[in-house]
């Protein structure tokens, strides 16, 4: 399990490197202006679809019942429903593309009403989503291809997929700008571009794996049906959580203009962990719970839910340390270049230590839910979102007027500790979560091991602030030292804390 955490954590990694190259090119040469606010819309317009069709609620359905198919009935047959499920995606989808391209101006009007006293604004939100909703169709193809190698215990291909979504927006920044009216249009034909090429790839791998798709004609099988069944709750659960990201788009472009851009950075940063750790661990946790559960493992099902949770606190915590510790040296020294200016670096800083209050809640969602899901369970997930949600959009409202953007993120994590706590309890109530002696005795040292990491790069900040941390190379200099020293401090206390052993990382090293 650590290891194929490690593997999907590692590509991750990557893509999130590449991700960064990507915002510092875009902070470069959008900076936190009206094209910025613009193309943000237009990014997160597909992926608030995206995360409704697609990633959690869509593996939530599908992993364990392709499982299910492929232990009783044998590949052929698991092929044959993902076939019959590919094609009814398909028309779904299209459906759902032809509706919005041709209400795009008046669905804007609702998803950033903000943006309606700023006509060029407005506009440029229409067209550049225009280009880039077409996205929603390849990436969910993509997700559904990337579960069926999740659950062949096939990783790598899926978690290397997002590598080819930050290359094409590099390439679009750098090749297409000189013909399109401006940098806003580049990025969002590259976010169309990379829509194409990542289904490609993992239309590749599945032809590696001998689970290429074959077009079929739409069909409502019994596996189908049970498909959508399942999917209904857990779609129903990701659209909860879409419509507290949706309000933060709605409420944030009625703020004065950076507010958007703001939020996106620091989310950015905050995401890493998130998608490194919080998706590496979910992505594994997911299709061996099901396995275990499915073959009466009761004992290894628990064991696998806490050594998850340990995982997941023991490389989220530094994170947490050094973004409330050093968040203005991490914006400014990765961001503050070109039109992004030292002002933006400090509201975005603001935003990201409001983000990271909520981070370990973030992070921890994705194994408390796949306990929920690996047991076929999508309808208890939705009832506690919709309270953390209620919460959430109750603070975002009580908040904005006085903090501004950092209300809505101080919103956002509040809500998801609301989640993560209720699941948590729901979990334990029903026998599903019970903290085993490894784990108690861990978790002070975790919090023991942050604790110092936090004094750390605080006295490695104030050393280095002479040197400054701005955009250049003596900047970038004294921002990887600081990197480096959080990293040693971190690995340091948690080798003297026993948080991690030698025969651990030997094990990692290991190859089957």
């Amino acid at each position: 399990m650590l290891r194929q955490i490690a593997s999907v954590g590692g590509l991750t990694m990557l893509s999130r490197v590449l991700g960064f190259a990507r915002d510092v090119l875009t902070a470069a040469l959008l900076g936190a202006g009206p094209v910025a606010d613009a193309f943000f819309v237009a990014f997160r317009l597909p992926n608030h679809f995206r995360a409704l069709f697609a990633e959690g609620a869509f593996n939530a359905a599908f992993v364990p019942l392709f499982s299910g198919i492929l232990v009783q009935d044998g590949r052929e047959a698991a092929r044959l429903f993902a076939e019959r499920l590919m094609a009814l995606m398909v028309v779904i989808q299209l459906v759902l593309l032809t509706v919005m391209l041709a209400i795009m101006p008046w669905f804007m009007r609702v998803f950033a009403p903000g943006f309606v006293d700023e006509p060029e604004k407005f506009q440029l939100a229409v067209v550049l989503t225009s280009i880039t909703f077409p996205y929603l169709l390849f990436i969910t193809l993509m997700s559904q291809l990337g579960a069926m190698m999740n659950a062949l215990g096939r990783f790598a291909a899926a978690a290397a997929a997002p590598i080819l979504l930050n290359l094409c927006l590099i390439l679009g920044l750098v090749g297409l700008r000189p013909f399109v009216p401006d940098a806003g249009h580049a990025l969002a034909w590259g976010v169309l571009a990379a829509g194409v090429v990542q289904f490609l790839y993992l239309a590749w791998d599945a032809g590696r794996a001998g689970m290429a798709p074959r077009l079929r004609m739409p069909r409502v099988t019994p596996e189908v049906r049970r498909f959508l069944a399942v999917l209904g709750p857990a779609a129903l659960g990701a659209g909860v959580t879409q419509i507290s990201l949706f309000f933060d788009t709605l409420i944030a472009s009625w703020l004065p203009t950076g507010a958007v851009s703001y939020l996106y950075y620091a989310d950015r940063l905050n995401q890493l962990p998130l998608g490194v750790i919080g998706v590496a661990v979910g992505t594994v946790l997911l299709p061996q719970l099901s396995r275990q559960l499915k073959s009466g493992d009761a004992a290894g099902a628990a064991d696998s839910q806490n050594r998850a949770i340990e995982y997941t606190l023991v490389l989220t915590l530094p994170a947490l340390a050094g973004f409330l510790a050093v968040s203005f040296p991490l914006i400014d020294g990765l961001f503050r270049r070109g039109a992004f200016t030292a002002a933006d670096a400090e509201a975005t800083a603001a935003v990201l230590r409001a983000y990271a209050l909520g981070l370990p809640a973030f992070v921890l969602l994705k194994s408390l839910v796949s306990g929920f899901y690996a047991r076929q369970d999508t309808a208890t997930p939705v009832k506690v979102a919709v309270a953390a949600v209620a919460v959430n959009l109750l603070l975002k409202i009580a908040l904005m007027g006085p903090l501004g953007p950092v209300g809505l993120a101080l919103g956002t994590s509040v809500g998801a500790w609301v989640n993560c706590g209720l699941l948590a309890f729901v979990l334990h109530r029903r026998g599903h979560l019970v903290l085993d002696a490894r784990l108690r005795r861990r978790l002070p040292r975790m919090l023991a091991a942050a604790a110092g990491t936090a004094v750390a790069l605080v006295v490695a900040d104030r050393l280095l602030a002479p040197f400054g941390a701005r955009g250049d190379l003596q900047g970038l200099v004294s921002l990887s030292v600081l990197l480096a020293t959080g990293a040693l401090s971190y690995g340091g206390l948690a080798f003297g804390l026993g948080l991690v052993s030698r025969q651990e990382i030997a094990g990692l090293r290991r190859r089957r």
